[in-house]
């Protein structure tokens, strides 16, 4: 009979790293399928891939986690270090390091709502680009000729505005755009319309608008992509948006916060009363300025009319005219008698030659005399040319050399209490009243001291 060797010792089981590290991922995975864990952030990076990385950390222990892009799309606030937050998830170990962490499916601010957090991210980052500043902001236009609108067409915001708009200005011209103002895609249709009213150019001002409601309700007007379309408009945009309580990011980056929509609709325009009393009263203005500026330069006028140079001028015309006319008489005198001396020439030379060909010398005559007659009227031609261009130099000194000439390049004329020119400073004493002429009006002054 043969005998078993008995073997009392313990048989060990040898596990290989990654063995040992898929049981206690099994292990963890199994104990912990769906956890919810309370803690600080810390070390939070977030990847290219969209990925979020960080550390819940309390006083005495730290645990890494994981939020995949999938999940941290529909987080309504960005994580960041120092935020107490409570994270839903599961347990599993990250074979590649031997690490146990958290993968995270849902993440919230510990005490402060997810919204209202990512509300007071988007709004400081915003300010600090300078989206709220008030220098950016644009003045609405006085009197649009079309009021855009981006709010649904079904609700009682577009009859609101609508009713508010008959009642100030009945025919003014408006566009609506219609878009959802809450729930999944609501702004990026509030968007299209922002961008549809700019890239048509269709009107001069834009009011987006929704009735009150919850956080919640309104939270399409506190997303990004809608406050940069605000700021990247080039139209001014009205927000009227919630009640006169609620506020939304869309109201920090408009160039206008109404109250209401209905607000919105009363301060987008004036009332058409107004305007047109307005231009009554501007159209009345105008005619009296008018009115009174013709009054002064018709006595202006006069009053150069009246002025000694123009009389010397006029007298100095009238005699280079007398003289041209003199000039003119000459030549004529002139002329008729060389046309009777040649005549008396050919009467003479005519009798003393019977047997010439009368014909035959009268037509030699006639075209000397057209010769004649001819060079007396160029020269009489140049005669008055030379003379109207002296007479046009005489006019030119005496425009250049004119008081008025002269007073219009910034000189004056001062005149004592008698009417006197003053050259000197010795004319006058301490306390004389002086007038001064310029080339538009007249001043007076008084002595006050001189230096000789």
């Amino acid at each position: 009979m043969s005998q078993v060797p008995l073997n009392f010792g313990v048989e060990r089981k040898i596990y290989s790293v990654s063995e040992l590290s898929g049981e206690i991922k099994n292990l963890l995975e199994k104990r912990f399928p769906d956890v919810w864990v309370t803690g600080e952030v810390s070390n939070f990076r977030g990847a290219a891939s969209g990925h979020l990385y960080f550390t819940l950390k309390d006083a005495s222990a730290q645990l890494r986690a994981v939020c995949f892009r999938n999940q941290a799309r529909y987080l309504k606030f960005k994580p960041q270090d120092g935020i107490a937050v409570i994270a839903r998830g599961h347990l599993s170990v990250y074979e590649a390091r031997g690490e146990y962490q958290l993968y995270v499916e849902y993440l919230e601010p510990a005490g402060l709502g997810a919204l209202q957090l990512a509300f007071e991210q988007l709004k400081q980052k915003l300010a600090a680009e300078g989206l709220f500043e008030l220098a950016r902001k644009r003045p609405l236009p006085l009197l649009p000729r079309t009021v855009g609108v981006v709010t649904s067409p079904t609700g009682a915001v577009i009859r609101d505005i609508l009713r508010v708009l008959k009642r100030r200005f009945r025919n003014m011209n408006v566009l609506l755009y219609p878009v959802k103002v809450q729930g999944e895609g609501a702004a990026h249709e509030i968007v299209e319309g922002i961008n549809y009213f700019n890239r048509h150019a269709a009107s001069d001002v834009v009011i987006v608008a929704r009735g009150g409601g919850s956080l919640e309700d309104l939270w399409a007007f506190n997303e990004e992509i809608v406050a940069r379309a605000i700021a990247g408009s080039k139209i001014p945009v009205i927000s009227a948006v919630g009640h006169e309580t609620d506020f939304t990011i869309a109201d920090f980056v408009a160039d206008l916060r109404a109250p209401t929509p209905s607000a919105a609709a009363e301060l987008v325009v004036h009332r058409k009363e107004d305007f047109i009393t307005e231009l009554r009263n501007r159209a009345r203005r105008l005619t009296e300025f008018l009115r009174l500026k013709l009054s002064e330069s018709r006595q202006r006028l006069t009053e150069l009319r009246m002025h000694h140079v123009f009389q010397t001028l006029r007298s100095r015309v009238a005699e280079r005219a007398q003289r041209v006319d003199e000039c003119v008489a000459f030549l004529e005198r002139s002329m008729r008698a060389r046309l009777h001396e040649a005549s008396q020439e050919w009467l003479a030379a005519s009798s003393g030659v019977v047997r010439y060909d009368f014909r035959r010398l009268l037509g030699l005559k006639r075209a000397a005399l057209d010769e004649r007659v001819i060079k007396f009227e160029t020269e009489f031609r140049r005669f008055l040319t030379e003379r109207g261009n002296r007479l046009a130099q005489v006019e030119a000194v005496l425009k250049e050399r004119s008081p008025l000439t002269i007073l219009q390049r910034g000189y004056s004329i001062t005149r004592d209490a008698a009417g006197k020119i003053v050259r000197e400073a010795a004319q006058v004493a301490v306390g004389d009243d002086l007038s001064i002429r310029l080339a538009h009006g007249e001043l007076g002054a008084t002595v006050r001291d001189k230096k000789l």
